[in-house]
């Protein structure tokens, strides 16, 4: 019997949505040498976030960017507006090391040091501790609302809004003095900005690390869309040996691979359980992937108790898989021209950068002129100009300057020549230049202004005008 058929414009279309819902990552916790590492850096760097703004230098805070003030304090070191030409230089350093590292060995520092995966890694081991396991979280998940759920939810919660909260305090705490902030919160009297910055770090942190996790590295941070520009055949990245592990399969413990016509991979699927973006590595190199080695510590475990060897997934290089090389061929590459320009540029700024800091003087000086009266005749047959000297003490200590200037014949200060500046404080003097009306003839000359401290003398350069 013949089938009614309908035409082309009749089939049911299908279309593929632009948008994929989320499938929810239950990360099982790896060990290993790398997530050692991994751990190591989440405590230095948490020891280091919270732990400055408790620590003293000169009776202040050691670490304190005070925005009411102006001054940005780093130890013994005092930075005004002025100043933010380190601040460019910093920025500078910043991306010369990102250059460095990444070529060297790609995403480290998303894989360590970041943010986004620290928080990550605290709060997914707040869950662990609260819900269990990877596969007791599925479970869980799965499970209808009880008591019992809703308790452990409400706990994790509960820890995860506490760890937040505490990370936006100290977030505020660089930018507003320790002391008044504790005072402020202990006794309600928290003023607005103060409220909505602590508030805004603790969200972000919560949802950011509690909430979206890999949807972060995925889809916002925009270094995963870049960082192929700074690879190379021999960057160092986590690497799975195709030669070795395919064809994938399973197989009893301690069969010899060879036997049964398969490679080292058993097919266990732990690298992707472990992997805290969810990828599987077998598929090569992905732009999703961290770099935080947690695959090769899964995969290690499950060789060891195989019986063969590690490395089936381990941080090599493209040139090294394909030809085989040896720690030391590795090692020989990765020391290539790129890196080397790289490390002596960073090197060369570094210590461009710190000799500058050393040798900053602990006066600075701007002169500026009295617009009000450009040029004056007063009493004796005299000129004078008016300058306000905007003198800046740069270290923690009082200072007494001695002001003196040169460039005309016969030419002296009206009033003081002393002042006296407060430590980390700026003092404006007002500096009345005076010469005879014929030393000179009329114009406009160069002067120059000296500025004596205890350590450092300064000089600032201004003009003198002699009217018709």
């Amino acid at each position: 019997m013949a089938e009614s058929k309908r035409s082309v414009s009749e089939q049911p279309i299908q279309t593929d949505s632009l948008y994929v819902s989320r499938k929810k990552l239950h990360v099982r916790s790896a060990k290993g040498n790398f997530t050692n590492w991994r751990w190591f850096f989440v405590w230095f760097t948490q020891i280091l976030y919270y732990g400055l703004p408790w620590l003293e230098w000169n009776e202040r805070q050691a670490v304190l960017f005070h925005l009411a003030e102006r001054k940005f304090y780093i130890w013994g070191w005092v930075f005004w507006p002025q100043d933010v030409f380190y601040l460019a230089v910093l920025l500078i350093i910043s991306a010369f090391g990102l250059f460095f590292f990444t070529a060297i060995a790609g995403r480290l520092w998303c894989g360590y040091t970041c943010p986004q995966t620290v928080y990550t890694e605290i709060f997914m081991w707040i869950e662990e501790k609260i819900e269990g396991d990877h596969v007791a979280r599925r479970k869980l998940d799965a499970a209808p609302m009880s008591a019992n759920k809703a308790l452990r939810r409400a706990a994790k919660y509960l820890v995860w809004a506490a760890v937040a909260l505490w990370t936006g305090f100290t977030f505020v705490a660089y930018f507003t003095p320790l002391d008044g902030l504790i005072e402020s919160f202990a006794t309600f009297d928290v003023s607005g900005w103060v409220l909505f910055w602590t508030l805004f770090y603790a969200i972000f942190t919560y949802v950011f690390a509690g909430v979206m996790r890999e949807q972060v590295c995925l889809y916002m941070c925009p270094y995963a869309r870049f960082q192929g520009v700074m690879f190379d055949p021999d960057t160092l990245v986590v690497t799975y040996d195709t030669e070795r592990g395919e064809p994938r399969g399973s197989r009893k413990k301690g069969v010899d691979p060879a036997s049964v016509g398969k490679g080292d991979c058993v097919d266990c699927t732990v690298c992707v359980q472990v992997c805290p973006t969810g990828i599987d590595i077998r598929d090569g190199l992905q732009y999703e992937c961290i770099g935080c080695g947690a695959c090769i510590d899964g995969c290690n475990d499950v060789m060891d108790r195989m019986g063969y060897e590690r490395g089936l997934i381990r941080y090599s290089t493209e040139n090294a898989v394909r030809q085989h090389w040896g720690k030391r061929d590795i090692l020989r590459h990765v020391l290539r021209p790129r890196i080397l320009i790289y490390a002596a540029l960073l090197m060369a700024i570094c210590a461009a950068t710190l000799a500058a800091l050393v040798l900053r003087p602990d006066v600075r000086v701007d002169v500026i002129r009295d617009r009000a009266s450009l040029a004056r005749e007063v009493p004796g047959g005299l000129i004078e100009n008016v300058y306000r000297l905007q003198v800046m003490n740069m270290s923690e200590m009082p200072r007494e300057v001695h002001i003196g200037v040169s460039g005309l014949d016969s030419m002296t200060i009206a009033g003081p020549t002393i002042a006296l500046l407060p430590a980390a404080g700026l003092e404006s003097v007002l500096v009345n230049v005076r010469v005879p009306y014929d030393v000179a003839e009329p114009g406009i000359y160069d002067i120059e202004f000296e500025i004596e401290a205890e350590s450092a003398t300064v000089r600032e350069q201004s003009t003198f005008i002699l009217p018709r």
